[in-house]
């Protein structure tokens, strides 16, 4: 499968670079623009990272054996929806967010 990905990527950038011969050209600037900021965000240890922001939220509560995270209150902020089953004791964690949840009266 992921070979099959590979072939459908390089037919995509061959059709693209027939289209507009500058596309391989700007396409490799923004990936250098890319890493080039992700190497500065990493890089500043003053600010804390967005996995120690979401460790810092006690799980929440719920009751009930299913939860349904969007991420957020307001839709455009949030992710797509996401249910997730809360049979385990240890906290269930949104794959989008990572957000925890745990039942509030699991026994």
């Amino acid at each position: 499968m992921a070979s099959g990905r590979k072939l459908g990527s390089f037919l995509l950038s061959s059709y693209l670079r027939r289209l507009d011969p500058s596309y391989a050209r700007s396409s490799v600037r923004n990936l250098s623009l890319v890493s080039a900021h992700t190497a500065k965000w990493m890089q500043d240890t003053s600010r804390k990272s967005p996995m120690e922001l979401i460790n810092e939220v006690p799980p929440i509560k719920v009751k009930g054996r299913i939860v349904a995270c969007e991420g957020d209150t307001n839709p455009a902020l949030g992710h797509p929806i996401e249910f997730i089953c809360l049979d385990l004791k240890e906290p269930a964690i949104c794959k989008y967010c990572g957000l925890r949840y745990v039942q509030h009266d699991h026994h």
